[in-house]
């Protein structure tokens, strides 16, 4: 690849990157950064909308059986 093409796609990546940490940020301030009120409200979401969920995969459960 050469560094311009390189370069470019490092910028971009980075910017969304910078987006994502925004945004993220924005939700936390909306519950005063308080990580048990931010879980409160997904969970609530999570209620509210369970047909978005996606289950966890057999290997994912067979994780957290075991304590990992």
């Amino acid at each position: 690849m050469n560094e311009e093409l390189e370069s470019t796609w490092v910028d971009e990546g980075e910017e969304e990157i910078a987006r994502i940490r925004e945004v993220r940020h924005q939700i936390s301030e909306e519950f005063g950064h308080d990580p048990y009120r931010l879980v409160a409200h997904y969970m609530e979401l999570q209620k509210a909308h369970p047909e978005k969920l996606i289950p966890a995969s057999d290997s994912e459960l067979a994780g957290k059986r075991r304590g990992e």
